[in-house]
């Protein structure tokens, strides 16, 4: 199967090692860093969501209105707009990328983030509004006649849209998490279910978890899985290994008593389950299986994607493929210098994965002709 890869649409240099050196929403910073991971070999890139940030939507009309062939991945809350409005928004964009959208539907980790948007539900009523907001955006995308829907958070009568998705039958639909909660949302109604970066044995038992749901749900395909994690690179071992523990001490530097992460996350108790879990695995230890690391995870409270894969670029190349081989096809990556690291991951990482995963397809082109032909 193809391999894809997921990068991050950043509005400003900022990362958790050191402060950005401009505005919150940097327009040329912004640019460049897309035009970056178009240049070198990335699939798409998200724009994500926070209550204080740049709105993600006109971050990714503004780049896919000067890129050719980046796609986007654009995050959304449902707590901030109607249904309606954002089929609406997510319309246009999808026209205005020429088909290239597809949509993160978030439904909010943390209670003090959801409140600061007004947002006062509890998480699973937060999950019960973001399947029936889903359910609502997809068949505005695809009904061709005017529709009215009564649920349990949404109503509304007569509504169809005139702008219609360049994608038929609909821009594809993201979702992630790791709570039961999540697995049976996304598992219904996703097309990519996202995981952060745990060891291999964890990661497999998500994706069972993800796929137990979709057939719970009646599905008869399952979502794509996309992992993500923080690579670390370097040309020697040595280097790369010196390069993490340079990372995690500004890190440490950046979230002294707590004050890089308050506004967001907190350091030593997360609400959601994702931070939980990646802060029981740094508990368990610090490294797992080809080159995962988690003290990166650990020192930000398992904030979002945090765990590090560290190495040379083939070592950090085949801990990519142990996830491939698992069945995750998208693989998401960010570094802390976002900007050279885009550039570093792109020239050296990606081509041995598609290299690699081109073998492996092959391979299996050809023991599925050797069986015909046995069969035949």
């Amino acid at each position: 199967m193809p391999v894809e890869f997921l990068g991050i649409g950043g509005t400003n240099d900022g990362s958790e090692t050191h402060p950005r050196s401009g505005g919150v929403f940097d327009k040329d910073y912004t640019l460049r860093l897309a035009r970056a991971h178009e240049d070198f070999g990335w699939d798409r890139v998200l724009f994500a969501y926070g209550s204080s940030g740049p709105d993600p939507a006109q971050a990714a009309a503004y780049v896919a209105a000067k890129l050719d062939k980046l796609q986007i991945l654009l995050a959304h809350r449902p707590n901030v707009s109607y249904p309606t409005f954002a089929a609406k928004t997510f319309a246009t964009l999808d026209q205005l990328s020429d088909g290239k959208l597809t949509v993160h539907f978030i439904t909010g980790g943390s209670d003090h983030e959801q409140q600061r948007e007004g947002d006062y539900l509890t998480k699973d009523e937060r999950y019960s509004r973001t399947r029936e907001y889903i359910q609502i955006v997809k068949k505005a995308w695809t009904s061709e006649e005017p529709f009215d829907h009564e649920g349990e958070h949404y109503r509304f009568a007569d509504f169809v849209l005139d702008v219609r998705p360049v994608q038929q039958p609909r821009p594809g639909v993201s979702f992630g998490g790791s709570s039961p909660a999540a697995y049976a949302a996304g598992g219904a109604e996703a097309d990519i279910f996202c995981l952060w970066g745990e060891p291999l044995a964890q990661t497999a038992e998500q994706i069972e978890s993800v796929k137990a749901a979709a057939k719970a749900a009646g599905r008869t395909d399952v979502p794509r899985i996309q992992v993500a994690f923080r690579p670390i690179i370097a040309p020697t071992e040595e280097l790369a290994w010196e390069k993490a523990h340079r990372t995690v001490d500004a890190i440490k530097t950046r979230t002294t008593g707590g004050k890089q992460l308050t506004r967001r996350h907190s350091l030593t108790n997360p609400e959601n389950t994702g931070s939980q879990r990646l802060l029981a695995v740094a508990a368990e230890g610090e490294r797992f299986d080809r080159a995962l690391w988690t003290p990166t995870a650990a020192a930000t409270g398992g904030a979002g994607n945090s765990n590090a894969l560290v190495g040379t670029p083939e070592t950090v190349a085949q801990a990519l493929l142990d996830y491939y081989d698992l069945g995750v096809d998208i693989l998401s990556a960010r570094g802390y210098d976002m900007l050279g690291d885009t550039i570093d991951f792109g020239r050296h990482v990606i081509p041995i994965v598609r290299e690699e995963v081109a073998k492996r397809d092959a391979a299996k082109a050809a023991s599925a002709r050797e069986v015909l032909a046995v069969d035949g």
